[in-house]
């Protein structure tokens, strides 16, 4: 045999070798195709549950995470802007219906107490009067309680009793404000919404502020925007109060034929499948199936049960759930679709893109073989 034979049988050796290797091996691609997700399903004998999207499944699965105060924060009252507390500052006059006075200097029958501090227990000291619990009192009733002390010491003693600072009722509040610090509860600052105006304003977006008061071990956490809408949620504070203002953290990964693939965060309270692909420029027209998209969490059994119409399901299941954005509801089913926090979006390759891939894979094996023959035979 000559040695340009042999070249030319070794070319189309390898031309045959190539596209044998096309077809056997798997070429490039996003993730698996519509078909291997189904392939996958619990009725083929998979892990997962692949369920199409009805407006059953959307209102079963319509579940948005649910914030809020509990009774023990919305039934508490408002601070009176004159109640005392532990750490104020108070300011006492002392007449007495004598010369010579148990308090007051010789000559005088005024003693004036200035800055007398209520304790962390909320109390007071006044001689001859003892140790009296202040805090939690008015003014005006702290007043009758030292006159009553006092008049089994001194005949008819008059009391004038002053608050001078409230800095022993105060509230911090941190996170994304203008001015975060230490305030105190004052009289146009006794509720959460009027604190946070004084703190100078949230500095993110109001759709995705979340508000929390821990008061002690208790907590609870609103929206900003449902502070406004609800007035019940504008609770009272008390002294104490720590009030953290944080950015919605929920967030979904998106993967496939998009425009982007990445953790998504969200951009609102609540987020469907539409307004999800939305945020990441939507679905890339050159190579994605719209009759795969895919939404992969893990539900709970009370959902899943309502969802597959069963009731023997115990535990979280993984569901695939599957929106066809070419029937004429889809766009309506993807609007319903609620998106909930972890939640992994995908949108699967059409089946043409294959089918190009395959072709310009063996177009170019062809144009590789060709070059081989030509430099094998020298034309």
């Amino acid at each position: 045999m000559s040695i340009l034979a042999s070249g030319k049988a070794w070319t189309k050796l390898g031309l045959l070798l190539l596209v044998a290797s096309v077809g056997a091996c798997g070429l490039p691609r996003s993730g698996p195709s519509k078909s291997e997700i189904f392939s996958g399903s619990v009725q083929e004998e998979g892990d997962a549950f692949v369920v199409a999207v009805n407006d059953r499944v959307t209102r079963a699965t319509a579940v948005v995470p649910s914030l809020g105060f509990g009774s023990n924060f919305k039934n508490a009252n408002v601070v009176g802007s004159d109640t005392i507390s532990p750490g104020d500052t108070l300011g006492l006059t002392i007449y007495e219906n004598v010369d010579d006075g148990l308090l007051a200097g010789e000559g005088l029958n005024a003693s004036v107490l200035d800055e007398v501090q209520v304790d962390g227990a909320g109390n007071i000291f006044i001689p001859y009067a003892g140790r009296i619990k202040a805090a939690g009192n008015s003014p005006e009733r702290l007043r009758q309680i030292i006159t009553e002390k006092l008049n089994a010491q001194t005949p008819d003693p008059q009391v004038v009793v002053r608050r001078l600072a409230g800095n022993g009722a105060t509230v911090s509040v941190v996170g994304s404000v203008a001015a975060q610090g230490v305030f105190p509860i004052e009289r146009p600052t006794r509720t959460l919404g009027a604190m946070l105006a004084t703190a100078g304003g949230i500095t993110i977006s109001p759709e995705i502020a979340q508000v929390t008061v821990i008061r002690g071990t208790k907590r609870g956490k609103i929206w900003f925007q449902d502070l406004f809408d609800h007035p019940e949620l504008d609770i009272a504070l008390r002294g104490g109060d720590r009030i953290l203002v944080e950015e919605d953290s929920r967030a979904y990964t998106i993967l496939g034929a998009t425009g982007a693939q990445s953790r998504v965060t969200f951009e609102s309270q609540n987020l469907s499948a539409i307004e999800a692909l939305a945020q990441v420029g939507g679905l890339q027209t050159n190579l994605a199936d719209p009759k795969g998209v895919f939404v992969f969490r893990n539900e709970p059994a009370k959902i899943a049960n309502a969802v597959l119409g069963r009731n023997d399901l115990v535990g979280d299941q993984r569901v695939a759930y599957v929106l066809d954005l070419t029937e004429p509801t889809g766009m309506f089913m993807a609007r319903d679709f609620v998106i909930r926090d972890e939640d992994t979006l995908y949108v699967t390759e059409a089946p043409f893109v294959q089918w190009s891939k395959t072709l310009g894979a063996i177009t170019g094996s062809l144009t590789a073989a060709t070059s081989l023959n030509t430099a094998a035979t020298g034309n």
